[in-house]
């Protein structure tokens, strides 16, 4: 499988600096960064917890697609949305302090149960969850009529 990579270009301290990430693999966008917007109000900035979030969700969505494949089911569609906080850490510092992962698809032929269950695995075999394994994750999946 091939690796992606991404690069941050950063200047200054870091309550008065700032970067930009660029993400180089996929060419797709340039991305300012600052402390003061990660820690408070985004202002139209990204923050490493939402490109974070942005890879759990679209992994998970891929996983589960997978997993219901596994099981002769296809999702007419899946919604997953992942909010990813950032606390501070005993001692001194921050860490990432929990993720909230909401999960919904439209999937025929399935129970609400049989579907907790294939959601359940989906996430603990997306392979971003198992990075953020250290980081307490909460799934809220449903099925959707």
């Amino acid at each position: 499988m091939p690796s992606r990579d991404a690069t941050t270009h950063w200047e200054g301290g870091l309550q008065d600096g700032k970067g930009i990430v660029t993400l180089d693999s996929s060419n797709a966008g340039q991305f300012e960064v600052s402390f003061p917007t990660r820690a408070g109000n985004p202002d139209g900035q990204t923050s490493p917890e939402e490109l974070i979030a942005a890879a759990h969700s679209s992994c998970l969505a891929m996983n589960l697609s997978g997993v219901l494949g596994a099981n002769d089911l296809t999702a007419q569609s899946i919604d997953v949305s992942a909010e990813v906080t950032l606390g501070p850490e005993a001692g001194g510092g921050f860490k990432i302090s929990g993720i909230a992962i909401t999960l919904r698809a439209k999937v025929d032929g399935v129970t609400a149960d049989k579907f907790a269950e294939l959601a359940e695995t989906a996430e603990k075999t997306c392979p971003v969850s198992k990075a953020l394994s250290g980081t307490t994750i909460t799934l809220d999946a449903a099925l959707e009529s």
